[in-house]
């Protein structure tokens, strides 16, 4: 079944199937997700099998994220052009390949390269489910479709690290760490075949070429500011870090420029223009980076600390995690009870707030516990950190969209997640980059996750400020509520 016309899938689409392709992009989610997961808490028993400096822990998840978010930009045009279910196989299968060969790595450049392969293919299914949703589901239903993806998400957000660290210790098969992977294969497979059975082909008979050369300067911007992040410090912090890092901002200033000259010649841009005339816009991509760099950074971090600061198994770094998750969970169920109706803008500096309290109590503890620390006295921190986190994210992508126009929402979802998967790449660069400078500098582990929660608590308190330029609430005739 073809749709070409702006005819919606949910006309023509039997209603059984409708909720059997949400389950199977549903699937895709958990597999994006969990991948993106995982790595951290595997992350240290790999660099134990592979060797590879401490910069290979960093671009195990920054290789994924950094290629993700150039990836989403175009994933979505690409559904429009050749077709969203054939995009979806092909994204599904090529992320199993990327799993395949993650899993059968020699060396950490074999891996760290077939994690950029994972990254770039998962950006390629993930915006075409979502937009399949779009086409299959009438109105009345939509709300109950995309309501199916906050109980997965958050499972799947639950489970994973405990699953990373339990598939680490049982080392099924002899496989050690590989099974982190090699999981994706049945599930990637099972994705994709269900994916031809049971999705709608649906494609835009107006959509025009892709912005090569856009794609190509937005790409060349993020690498030349994120590869001497990750690289400089074990290079001694030559000068052309330094260069490259000035020229990331230039290089990002002439895509700004390049898609404006694309856009007032009557071509299809990659980022709309007009979105950076919007205050709110413009205010909540700063404010995401600022959020999502902390977040994903201290993840990062603080995994590192549990198991090579600590001497956690895999297993057990997992499950020190777990109220972190079930505080998401709740901060996410509160914000869902009326509060991000009510409150709007406020919760999410209520949450952002929540969220430094929590670390700041995490950072006491560790101060005065030292090195025998216990999951039990690091659980009142990271819970306050998961709530605050859970509260924070409800309200993030309604209401900084409030306000775009129908014909840039497109554009403005995209790259909105893109800056999310951005910030996720420079979290494990910078944040990153600090810890294992300190601790180089023979500081203790302790007291380099100290510093890194500090640097957490400075970049939520730059969020909360900023959350000033958005709206008070999003406009429900807007964001579809």
């Amino acid at each position: 079944m073809t749709i070409t016309a702006p005819q919606a899938a949910s006309e023509v689409q039997p209603y059984r199937w409708r909720w059997v392709a949400l389950f199977v992009i549903l699937a895709a989610e958990v597999m994006d997700l969990l991948d993106a997961l995982v790595t951290s808490i595997a992350a240290p028993t790999i660099q134990k099998d592979l060797g590879g400096s401490s910069s290979m822990v960093q671009w195990l998840v920054a290789g994924y994220t950094l290629a993700m978010a150039v990836g989403l930009i175009t994933g979505g045009r690409l559904g429009d052009l050749y077709g969203r279910k054939r995009m979806f196989v092909i994204g599904a299968l090529g992320f199993t390949a990327a799993s395949l060969l993650c899993g059968i790595a020699a060396n950490p450049e074999m891996l760290i390269a077939s994690r950029v392969v994972q990254g770039l293919f998962g950006a390629v299914m993930l915006p075409q489910g979502l937009g399949l949703i779009k086409e299959m589901f009438p109105p009345k239903e939509m709300g109950k479709a995309f309501g199916m993806f906050g109980p997965v998400m958050t499972i799947s957000s639950v489970g994973g690290p405990i699953l990373a660290g339990w598939l680490v210790d049982a080392d099924l098969f002899g496989t050690g760490w590989r099974m982190i992977f090699l999981i994706n294969l049945p599930l990637g497979l099972a994705a994709a075949l269900a994916g031809m059975r049971f999705l709608p082909e649906f494609r835009l008979s107006n959509a025009t070429r892709l912005d090569l050369v856009g794609i190509l300067l937005v790409s060349a911007a993020a690498f030349l500011l994120i590869f001497p992040l990750i690289q400089g410090r074990d290079l001694g912090w030559p000068a052309w870090t330094f260069v490259s890092m000035a020229a990331s901002i230039v290089v990002f200033a002439v895509f700004g420029r390049y898609e404006s000259r694309r856009a007032a010649s009557g071509k299809d841009p990659l980022i709309t223009p007009s979105l950076f005339r919007k205050r709110a816009f413009t205010g909540g991509l700063v404010a995401g980076l600022a959020f999502f760099t902390g977040m994903i950074g201290l993840s990062l971090v603080f995994t590192l600390y549990t198991q090579v600061g600590l001497g956690y198994s895999p297993l057990k770094a997992g499950l020190t995690g777990l109220p972190q998750a079930i505080g998401g969970v709740v901060g996410f169920g509160l914000a869902m009870s009326g509060l991000q109706e009510k409150l709007g803008r406020g919760l999410l500096q209520i949450g952002t707030a929540v969220m430094a309290v929590g670390a700041a109590v995490l950072g006491v503890t560790i101060h005065l516990a030292g090195t025998d620390v216990s999951p039990w006295q690091l659980a009142p921190g990271l819970a306050f950190v998961g709530i605050g986190m859970g509260l924070t994210m409800a309200p993030f992508f309604d209401i900084v969209l409030s306000g775009v126009e129908p014909h840039e929402s497109g554009s403005a979802s995209g790259t909105l997640t893109a800056t999310q998967q951005l910030g996720g790449a420079l979290g494990s660069a910078l944040l990153g980059t600090l810890f294992f400078d300190l601790l180089k500098s023979q500081w203790s582990f302790g007291s380099a996750m100290q510093v890194t929660v500090w640097v957490e608590i400075g970049l939520l308190a730059l969020t909360f400020v900023l959350a000033y330029l958005l709206p008070r609430k999003a406009l429900a005739e807007q964001t579809g509520h």
